[in-house]
């Protein structure tokens, strides 16, 4: 791949290395997960975690973490660890999440970019938890994995965002993910009960879709007039899993090495999808990709009926609790009468 220096961590990819756009992340409390505290109980290290094809260790429970994406922070927060994040990086202008903000001493290190190498290390992080390998791209100008372990910190790329898994990811990944972080910062039984939250979502949705018909959905990102498709990895998954199918898919050609493509104009009309899900940066972007998609292509079906299902980027993130958000919209979006 074409080096790029711009951000590579969603399914905005394929137009955003032209953008170098981010999404923002929410500024609403997280709902926490209840669970029986270990009273007294020192949390424990987690030892030796998998992790994209290498073995992480930790000897000690991290105590400066730094969240990669608003989404990573907001799923540290659901695991009880709001205490643990030190700094939040690619926050493109959004809040820290009241947890974090309230703490009054958790910095926010970049705005649409992965920080710096000396931003990222002058953060003195033991524990670094991203979407993707990119935000270690050493030839970017940022901390690669193992400068970030040599200055002690361990670095962990969510499941789906794992380069050998990335165009191959599914919504469920998240769970591994759960149980990984869960365990590297000490959630003791409150991982158990958010995994089980989290099965229990994605379990929701497909008793609810069973059986419908499944309507042709393609998901698209849009930038000026550039137009990118996904066909492949967690946000081919989303479609699948909210009961769509996808007139894009990892065995087209275009996504046979990565999971999304620029299309051009004519290939969506021809496609003709009776669904459009759409990824966007802010509620501005929402507006100027509908009014987009309305001007240029009255004549597809999605856009005619009014079919279009906004989702926000940032819920398109390996690694994050805004998968199972996605997962749940888009299915409201292809069977309102199932909600």
């Amino acid at each position: 791949m074409k080096k790029s220096t711009l951000p590579k961590t969603a399914a905005v990819l394929s137009v955003m290395t032209l953008s170098g756009m981010l999404l923002s992340g929410c500024g609403q409390a997280v709902s926490q997960t209840p669970a029986k505290e270990n009273a007294g109980v020192a949390a424990q290290p987690a030892g030796a975690i998998e992790n994209c094809g290498r073995t992480l260790t930790f000897t000690s429970v991290p105590q400066r973490v730094v969240a990669m994406t608003p989404g990573q922070s907001e799923l540290l927060v659901k695991l009880g660890a709001a205490d643990k994040v030190v700094a939040e990086a690619q926050s493109k202008g959004s809040e820290l999440l009241p947890e974090l903000k309230e703490r009054g001493n958790v910095q926010q290190l970049s705005d649409q970019m992965p920080p710096s190498r000396e931003v990222l290390l002058g953060a003195n992080p033991d524990f670094v938890y991203s979407p993707t390998a990119y935000e270690f791209t050493a030839e970017q100008g940022f901390a690669s994995i193992e400068q970030l372990k040599a200055a002690g910190a361990e670095s962990y790329i969510a499941t789906a965002g794992c380069m050998e898994r990335r165009s191959k990811a599914e919504v469920k990944d998240i769970l591994t993910d759960i149980e990984n972080i869960g365990a590297v910062v000490g959630a003791g039984e409150r991982t158990s009960a958010v995994r089980t939250e989290a099965a229990e979502m994605l379990a929701s949705v497909a008793s609810k879709v069973e059986g419908k018909e499944k309507p042709t959905v393609v998901e698209l990102f849009v930038e000026g007039n550039s137009i990118a498709a996904i066909g492949a990895g967690i946000e081919y998954d989303m479609i699948k899993t909210a009961g769509g199918e996808n007139l894009f898919s990892p065995s087209d050609e275009a996504f046979a090495t990565f999971f999304s493509a620029m299309i051009s104009p004519e290939t969506l009309v021809q496609k003709n999808p009776e669904v459009i899900v759409f990824t966007t940066l802010d509620k501005a972007h929402e507006d100027a990709t509908r009014a987009f998609l309305q001007e240029k292509f009255p004549e597809v079906d999605a856009v005619k009926n009014q079919r279009l299902v906004a989702v926000e980027s940032d819920d398109v993130m390996p690694g994050t609790w805004g998968n199972l958000r996605a997962v749940e919209q888009i299915a409201k979006g292809l069977h309102p009468d199932a909600f």
